[in-house]
Parts: structure tokens; sequence; C-alpha cells
């Protein structure tokens, strides 16, 4: 394993940092906290010179957005990053960016969409867009959203995938917090992402038609296209991921199964949660409870396959969702997990809880509470349903 200088920094910092080792063309970004941070230093660095960047300070995300787009189709490598209403504004661009096939990545720390005001942390702002064509992937912490900014290049710009990838972090909890990183030397980053090199590119020279008009006689393959791209994605993430492991030491599957293998009891959740979750877990362990938690890292396309083999096995389980479907049966994470299960015959009681919305703290007790009314309902053999809220005022 390589030798890997430990560096304190934010969430923030840590993604600029990995950025910067994957030596971007093109940075076309625009300001929005909780993400400021990330363009700021980025920024820092190609004022430094330290970077060899264009960066393009644009007025607006949707602008950001379509600048990388065009950008992409140029064969440059592509940045950016946003939040909350920045990427509802960008709104329109995902599905171009995807439908294009652009290898583009962008970082999306996650905030709660307006009104009212707020600027902290929940998953509102990416659930609104989880459909739009583009690989999600959830960190839990900074290390996390250092690897996963490098490995979401290589994804990226595979020939048998590109598409659009975003590397979510939660607004403020991971954002702004100071963690020690390993940090990769410079020159490994370089080995493990090389130049990166287009399938096809926008050239005078070599003229081509990108984005034309496209009625029922083809719009329907494509899209079909794009699917079938979706497809591989899962197992050439685990490709990736075993390649950087043998230099960093650290491997990632698109699911985090923590003290699964007998668990009766699971929570299932995304984003930093999942840390806090792991602690409530070996906490009840010492009390003789059979607790797991699997924490989703690839939200979309949705690890299907290695979440039900989990579930097969256990009693009983608890869903967390920081973001609401109004008016839909159940919180997003929540309709795909009770899709999965009905896919695969699988009855167990179900849970389905949301929590934290606008940046609203979830304590360990909160959670050691969910694991005891999944056990509850096991020793029912009920299966609520919809969806209920935790840590909210009722009155």
């Amino acid at each position: 394993m390589m030798e890997q200088k430990v560096i304190p920094v934010s969430g923030d910092e840590a993604v600029a940092y990995a950025a910067k080792q994957c030596k971007p063309d093109v940075v076309a970004a625009y300001p929005i906290t909780p993400q400021t941070i990330i363009v700021e230093r980025f920024s820092e660095y190609v004022a430094n010179g330290e970077v060899d960047s264009e960066f393009v300070c644009v007025e607006s995300e949707h602008s950001a957005l379509s600048a990388c787009i065009g950008a992409s189709l140029t064969g440059a490598r592509v940045f950016t990053a946003t939040s909350s209403q920045g990427l509802a504004l960008m709104h329109e661009m995902l599905y171009i960016a995807s439908g294009l096939r652009c290898p583009i990545v962008m970082a999306i720390v996650n905030r709660a969409l307006s009104a009212p005001i707020n600027i902290h942390g929940d998953h509102s702002d990416i659930m609104g867009s989880r459909d739009s064509g583009w690989i999600d992937i959830f960190c839990e912490n900074s290390q996390e959203a250092y690897d996963f900014t490098i490995q979401a290049f290589k994804l990226s710009e595979d020939h048998d995938i590109l598409l659009p990838v975003s590397v979510n972090l939660d607004g403020f909890i991971l954002s702004h917090a100071v963690e020690d990183i390993k940090a990769l030397p410079d020159e490994y980053v370089s080995k493990f992402l090389p130049e990166r090199i287009p399938y096809y590119t926008l050239d005078a020279e070599k003229p081509i038609t990108i984005g034309a008009l496209a009625l029922p006689d083809y719009y329907f393959e494509i899209k079909r296209q794009q699917d079938e791209a979706y497809k591989k994605v899962l197992n050439k993430f685990k490709e990736i991921s075993k390649d950087f492991s043998k230099f960093s030491g650290r491997k990632y599957d698109v699911i985090d199964a923590f003290q699964m293998d007998d668990a009766k009891t699971a929570l299932i959740g995304i984003g930093s949660t999942i840390g806090t979750a792991k602690y409530v877990a070996k906490q009840l362990r010492k009390k003789g409870k059979k607790v797991g938690v699997i924490g989703i890292r690839m939200y979309r396309p949705f690890p299907s396959k290695e979440i039900i083999k989990y579930l097969e096995k256990i009693k009983a389980l608890a869903i967390l969702d920081r973001a609401v479907s109004h008016g839909a049966i159940s919180a997003p994470l929540g309709l795909d997990i009770k899709a999965l299960l009905y896919e695969y015959d699988i009855k167990i009681p179900v849970m389905n809880f949301v929590y934290g919305l606008g940046g609203r703290d979830i304590s360990p007790k909160d959670i050691a509470t969910i694991f005891n009314r999944a056990e509850k309902i096991a020793k029912k053999k009920s299966i609520p349903h919809g969806y209920e809220y935790i840590g909210v005022r009722e009155k």
C-alpha cells in the first residue's frame, strides 16, 4: 500500500483537493452555500498555478452545467459542484448531460429546498433529481468524499459507461466539519486516472451532429441505450474500487453492510447518518441485540441484488429517509426498498421513517428508538403502511 499524507480538511476541502489531483480541463461553477468552499478552494488552486484548469465563473447554475456539457463534448475532463436550489436550477440540463452521454463529475452538497429558506442539510435536492439519468453516489464521511470524487471521474469517462456522476455529501455535517483524511500522492492519482480519451468529440475538421432532433423514430431507442449503460455501472464501480484499493488500502462496495451476517433487525439509509447508526448498532450488540446497518453508497443505479441478499435473512427492517415525497405512499428510499421486497416476494415488517429535514439532528437515542420499534414489529409480524416522522414537533 502506498504511503499517504494525513491532512485535516472539511468535506468540501476534501472534494476540492481530490478534484485538483484529477486535473480537470474545465471547471464551471456558481457558488451556493454550503457548497461554496469547494469552488473557492479550486479557484485558489487555479490562481496559485497548482492546477492548469480553465475556471469559468458563470452567472447561474444553469449556465454552469451548460458550460460543462459543451466542454465535455469537446473531449475535456469536466468538474462542477452545486447544492439545493442550484441543483434545482440545473434540472433541465441534468437530463441533457445524461442524454448526450457527457462524462461530467459534480459534487452535490445536499441541502434542503426552499420554501421556507433553509441552508442546512437534507436530501430533498438530490431526491428531486434522482431519475435524471445520472449516477448518484453518497458519502458517509470526508474520506469517502475524497475517494469517490477520484473514482467518479474514472467511472464517468469509461467508454462502457459515459454517464455523468454526482458525488453527494451532507451539507454542513460533512461539508464544514473537519476530519483527518488520507490523501494519495499526486503521481498515483495521475497513474490511476490518466488523461481522458474521449469516445467522440466536437471537431470542426471532422464534423458530427450531437443533440439532434429525435422524434418517435429514434428517441425511444436512445433512451433504451442509456438504460443499457446504466446496467453496467455497478460492476464497473466494483472493478474501479478494487483497482483503487491496491494503492489506497480502501476498498468500497456499492453498499456498506455492517454487522449484517447474523442480524435479525436492520436499518438501511444513506449519507452521514449511517456513521451514527453504526455506532448505535455496536452499542446495542453489547446488550445482546442482533442488529445491523446497511448504508447505500450507490443509489442510482439501485444495487438491488446486493441489498436483497441481506434482507432475505432478517426479521424486520427500518428505512431512514432524509427527504419526503409529498403524497406518495412512502418516502423516496422507502419506495425503492418496498418495491424491491415485492419483486423478490419477501414479506418482512418494514417501517419507513422520515428524519432530519432542514438539517434537524438525529440523535443516537432516536436511532436506538428506531431499532427498538423495528424489533417490536418483528415480534408482532405486522406490516405498517406509509411512513412516519421522527424528531418532529407534532403540536
